[in-house]
């Protein structure tokens, strides 16, 4: 009885070091350039919907990102920063322009090396307050295309 209590134990405690090994492999993964889509709907100012690239820079649990913001005369940026917790990743930016503004969040999960991220973009135009959903993707490249950390020579 006691031989199969200690096996046991030793068995959980080998799964709980793998597990661990696996989620610090899985967070040096996830460190990378994520590039995607998102498409936002249509404000009542603007002649159609928003398809925009993003870019998503993830290192350890924090994340920085850019979308690119096309106005009729002008192309701006909008930039903010969010985190990663397990699988979840939330963003929150922010863009200013001449006459308009808007602040933005987005949230989405992540299979395999991708996440799905939804959110939503709330601007103030002519003093007035619009709020619009967007959602899209953002994929990182193929693990043998990430860069590799280089070993340091001994001096």
């Amino acid at each position: 009885m006691t031989r199969i209590v200690v096996g046991r134990a030793a068995l959980a405690a080998l799964a709980l070091a793998m597990l661990g090994e696996h989620a610090n492999a899985q967070a040096l993964v996830r460190d990378a350039v994520y590039r995607g889509t998102m498409v936002c709907d249509k404000l009542l100012f603007f002649e159609t919907a928003a398809r925009e690239a993003i870019e998503v820079g993830i290192v350890g649990g924090a994340a920085k990102y850019t979308m690119v913001v096309r106005l009729r005369d002008d192309t701006a940026q909008e930039a903010g920063s969010g985190k990663v917790d397990g699988q979840a990743i939330s963003l929150q930016g922010e863009w200013t322009g001449k006459a308009d503004s808007y602040k933005a969040t987005y949230s989405g999960t992540f299979v395999r090396r991708s996440a799905k991220l939804t959110g939503t973009q709330t601007w103030t135009h002519d003093g007035k307050t619009f709020t619009r959903k967007c959602s899209g993707v953002i994929k990182r490249p193929l693990r043998a295309f990430l860069p590799r950390q280089r070993k340091k020579a001994d001096e």
